[in-house]
């Protein structure tokens, strides 16, 4: 276990070498408690939510894993959202999907959610020091099939756009009474497992469709709108296409989201975030793991996520780029996987803000290549972990690895008395 005076001499060792480089790290841990990363609330219970109806997971996306203790009722949810909190440094938000309303044990389809049954997660959110995002839920229903927003068949596509129009309705009172944007997330499943024989005809009908969705303005949420390369059974044609929701984001001023895990395994992420800021108003982020495809693995610090951050912080786009976690281990502890995840994703902020960015880019100005590739290739070996732990203990929480027995103890304590 790391006691303070370890962490302190050491975060003073790497404060002045850092300050050799020109970086203040006072300053880099000061942007970092600022960023408050968008925690799922799907990882704790594997997306299956709290409507009455019961069923696997449809739409493409699934779950892989039973590992014991998962969340079976919004209390433990609840309760498992705090814990793993109480482990991550800074104050976060809390992502819900529509099937994580508070239903009383009631049947509440989907076309007739209101604010009133998420009124207990914006009081708890407020109870708690969290703010609350949204997200539309089109997969795992009766009326979901392959399509839904992009249905030919006019009935389920009114169902559905009923559903999305509450859920930015529900988006804008949580934004009220939070007194903060709620950023509200649309993806739909929306594919063939063949190509179709008109590609143009669904993407239209999901044009009209969204058309309708947006024409009511609201004040106090933010409209995401996010792209998927393809899902299980459906893998040969995806209706809303990065470049749909590319195109459409920037002629109508929408969000576009950015998923790690929604694009062609040798895709940049980050090459793309320059050019989206040049273009929509903002950017969210779905931080996940891919590995074959999109199967969300945990995060964890990898290059591409520290590329990722990288890019955020030479954009100066702190402030325009929202970043929410988006993936789900039903093969682990849950609450390990969201901490390891989500300090994951910190850490590579953090070594972002730690970079000496007007040094390169004065070396890149003056042609002088060599000098800002090793550069960038010595700050590797930079003592940015002294500062993370220094970080974790300014905000009373374990730094590194004395998290791991915390979360050992809840699952013996808790989780493990779970059916």
């Amino acid at each position: 276990m790391l006691n303070e005076s370890t962490i302190i001499n050491a975060y003073a060792a790497a404060k002045e070498r850092y300050a050799a480089a020109g970086v203040d790290t006072d300053k880099a841990m000061e942007a970092l408690q600022k960023i408050s990363l968008s925690l799922h609330c799907w990882q704790a219970d594997d997306v299956c939510g709290f409507e009455t109806r019961t069923g696997s997971l449809s739409g493409g996306i699934q779950v892989t894993g039973n590992y014991p203790g998962r969340a079976r009722n919004i209390d433990e949810l609840r309760a498992d959202i705090l814990k793993a909190a109480s482990l991550i440094p800074g104050k976060h938000r809390l992502s819900l999907h529509e099937i994580y309303g508070d239903f009383q044990g009631k049947a509440v389809d989907r076309n007739e959610v209101t604010p009133e049954h998420f009124k207990s997660w914006m009081q708890w959110a407020a109870e708690n020091g969290m703010k609350l995002d949204f997200n539309s839920t089109s997969f795992s229903h009766p009326k979901s099939g392959d399509l839904t927003l992009a249905n030919p068949d006019r009935e389920i596509r009114d169902f559905w756009i009923e559903h999305t129009e509450r859920c930015r309705w529900i988006s804008e009172e949580i934004g009220k009474y939070q007194n903060d944007p709620c950023i509200m997330n649309l993806w739909i499943h929306d594919g063939s497992k063949e190509v179709p024989a008109s590609r143009i005809k669904y993407r239209q009908i999901l044009k009209e469709s969204l058309d309708r969705i947006f024409s009511k303005k609201y004040d106090n949420m933010k409209d995401c709108i996010e792209a998927k390369l393809f899902g299980i059974g459906l893998e040969s044609y995806t209706v809303g296409s990065y470049d749909f929701y590319l195109g459409y984001g920037a002629k109508n001023g929408k969000i576009v989201t950015l998923d790690t895990g929604h694009f062609h395994l040798t895709e940049s992420i980050a090459d793309k975030l320059s050019s989206l800021l040049l273009f929509t108003p903002e950017v969210m982020l779905h931080v996940s793991r891919p590995v074959r495809w999109d199967s969300d693995h945990v995060v964890i610090l990898n290059d591409d996520i520290a590329d990722l951050a990288r890019e955020i912080i030479r954009c100066g786009a702190l402030d325009r780029v929202h970043i929410g976690l988006d993936y789900f281990d039903g093969t682990i502890n849950r609450i390990g996987a969201y901490v390891v995840g989500t300090r994951a994703t910190q850490k590579a902020l953090l070594a972002a803000l730690l970079e000496p960015s007007s040094s390169l880019q004065d070396y890149e100005a003056k042609g002088r290549y060599f000098e800002r590739l090793a550069l960038q290739e010595e700050l590797k070996n930079m003592p940015w972990g002294a500062v993370w732990d220094m970080f974790c203990l300014k905000n009373g929480v374990p730094a590194g690895n004395d998290y791991i027995s915390d979360i050992i103890k809840y699952e013996k304590d808790v989780l493990s008395h779970r059916a």
